[in-house]
């Protein structure tokens, strides 16, 4: 499981690596650039799902056949 994962904002496109949380979504994060803070594209669970690198520990997991919280 990959627990880092870099966000890029809608707002800016400035790139912040950032370490998932394992145990839940997160569905705020806040641009450390320009401040905006951004939440998931509908259908998505976290921000990490919409906007990272990679998707987040509970959607990893899921995918290999677990189910996301």
């Amino acid at each position: 499981m990959q627990l880092q994962s870099t966000l890029t904002c809608p707002a800016c496109s400035h790139q912040a690596s950032e370490v998932m949380p394992t145990d839940a979504c997160q569905f705020f994060y806040d641009c450390t650039a320009c401040g905006t803070r951004f939440k998931p594209k509908p259908g998505d669970c976290c921000v990490f799902c919409s906007y990272g690198t990679v998707p987040c520990p509970p959607i990893q997991e899921h995918r290999k056949g677990a189910s996301c919280g």
